[in-house]
């Protein structure tokens, strides 16, 4: 039986193993997150040792065996070499590898954060988006396409779609004036709201198409970042240079 095959896919993580081997973990359109060792990738004329690094994107080679995949040949089409010339815009990038990471499972198909890692990183690349608002977006995105995103659509008490100006962390979910009663809430214009909707509900190659002023991006990564930590409580390592930026928004 030939167990060889070819999966599209982007390396999240690359890990020294033994002497010149790598251990990746790679996102793959057609069987999810999985693990590959690349013999031989830290040599230095290896055929792989351009593959073998986070933000490659392309066609994998692999072999299967009874435990695990070994890479072969590697067709890459994006290095995404460009985040590399601005150490900040980097850590976004990394910061996305290792969201999806702790998300991906094993062998379980996830088209969809694959398709939304590969959009974000190009918008890194681009002069035109503020790193701030990429990083929104992108988590916001990856909370709905995990499920776990919260209901903008209508009061999460009443089901009205009137005066929603207030979010409910604990929640999850925009309350109206009424309803907001004894809850603990946060403020939010309807701007923010708007554009959350609009993220929650839009298709993945639509959603860098906007910008937005420095006060309503501002209220808006408050508002996600606050309901990361709440919700996940998990603390993602590459956070620790991107939280240098300053959260201005008040509750």
């Amino acid at each position: 039986m030939n167990n060889n095959l070819v999966l599209k896919g982007i390396v999240l993580s690359a890990m020294p193993v033994g002497d010149y081997d790598k251990r990746l973990s790679i996102l793959t359109r057609e069987r999810g997150k999985i693990v590959a060792f690349a013999k031989g990738a830290r040599r230095p004329n290896n055929q792989l040792v351009a593959a073998a690094n986070p933000f490659c994107f392309g066609e994998f080679e692999l072999y299967q065996g009874k435990n695990a995949y070994t890479l072969s040949k590697a067709n890459i089409q994006n290095y995404f070499r460009d985040l590399a010339n601005d150490i900040s815009t980097a850590y976004y990038g990394f910061y996305f590898l290792e969201f999806a990471s702790y998300f991906c499972q094993e062998n379980v198909e996830n088209l969809e954060f694959l398709k939304l890692i590969y959009q974000s990183l190009r918008a890194l690349e681009s002069p035109r988006f503020d790193n701030k608002l990429v990083k929104a977006i992108f988590e916001l995105k990856a909370l709905t396409i995990e499920g776990i995103a919260p209901m903008m659509f209508h009061c999460i008490g009443c089901h009205t779609t009137e005066k929603l100006n207030y979010f409910s962390i604990e929640r999850s979910g925009i309350v109206c004036q009424k309803c907001k009663k004894d809850i603990h809430v946060y403020k939010i214009s309807d701007a923010t709201r708007y554009t959350m909707q609009y993220i929650i509900s839009q298709r993945i190659e639509k959603l860098y198409t906007f910008k937005l002023t420095d006060e309503i991006l501002s209220e808006l990564s408050y508002i996600i970042k606050k309901f990361i930590d709440y919700h996940i409580q998990h603390r993602f390592k590459s956070l620790e240079i991107i939280e240098q930026d300053v959260y201005n928004y008040k509750s």
